[in-house]
């Protein structure tokens, strides 16, 4: 069976509540681990969307030559300087994050792919985003899915299921709910299936469609945006498959509101970042005067 995923679906899968007297330690630490120095951006809109729902705490690995301009770009992030390929310090950094989002900006290979796997098994209880190169090929299920073990949120678009899958893009496209449910049952991993209709499926097929996206979201870091949004939730303590579909949500959401704004097409990931807030207490407050 597959739900509908709007905002009513949302009261199904209730946020935690913050405490007004709580701390940024209450509300869970981020890391991102992103691509290098020509990509760094990616990092920075992920991690940014996970402050912006409510994470406390973030700290984004850089490279040596992208670490200077990111502390300044981000200063509510401590930066961890790390090659993207070398574990050892994101290792140390991951078992004491309450989240992890690997791979936006990460340019796709073995190495990126077997650090995502390095680190999920040195953190076995700690929820993760997988986006962009460090998405798992159907030659690593076995080994993903027994480190994933139903607490991780794959992201991909219809390009990078093909890869995924080993399959064409045009077959993805033509059939996508067959594709996230045959990657979600693989990985055992919750699939966020990105699209202009978006399928958010379970490890054990449970699948929720989200219908009506705008155009604008088509746009260079958009999916970096999500990830992060996705990520900051989990750091929350959301479960990973309210995790994936408040993220959906949310993301669809900023993205409509911009677009009502007077610009459809025009407008920029890092726009998306400032309306996250706005959107989420809005369906927070909808939600309570419903109740």
């Amino acid at each position: 069976m597959t739900w509908s995923l709007d905002q009513a679906t949302l009261s199904g899968h209730p946020l935690p509540r913050l405490a007004a007297d709580g701390d940024k330690e209450d509300r869970g630490a981020v890391l991102v681990v992103g691509g290098e120095v020509t990509i760094a951006g990616a990092s920075i809109l992920a991690g940014v969307a996970a402050l912006r729902v409510g994470a406390g705490k973030l700290q984004i690995r850089a490279d040596r030559a992208s670490a200077p301009a990111m502390a300044v770009a981000v200063p509510e992030a401590m930066i961890i300087i790390a090659r993207s390929t070398d574990p050892a310090p994101l290792i140390a950094a991951g078992a004491k994050a309450s989240a992890l989002v690997v791979g936006p900006g990460m340019e796709t290979g073995r190495p990126q792919r077997r650090l995502a796997v390095r680190l999920l098994d040195a953190a076995p209880t700690v929820p993760f985003v997988i986006d962009a190169g460090a998405l798992p090929l159907r030659d690593d299920a076995v080994a993903f899915a027994a480190a994933a073990a139903g607490r991780t949120v794959l992201t991909p678009h219809a390009g990078e299921m093909a890869a995924i899958l080993g399959r064409s893009k045009d077959d993805i496209r033509a059939d996508p709910l067959g594709a996230a449910r045959e990657a979600a049952a693989m990985f055992r991993a919750v699939v966020v299936m990105k699209g202009a209709t978006t399928f958010v499926v379970s490890p054990d097929g449970a699948t929720w469609r989200h219908g009506g996206g705008v155009a604008g979201l088509g746009t260079s870091g958009s999916g970096d945006v999500l990830a992060g949004a996705i990520g900051g939730l989990l750091a929350r303590g959301v479960p990973p498959v309210a995790a994936a579909l408040w993220g959906v949500v949310l993301h669809a959401q900023a993205g409509r509101d911009l677009s009502a704004g007077g610009a459809p097409l025009g407008f920029l990931a890092r726009e998306l970042l400032d309306r996250l807030p706005l959107v989420l207490g809005r369906i927070c407050a909808e939600a309570e005067s419903a109740a």
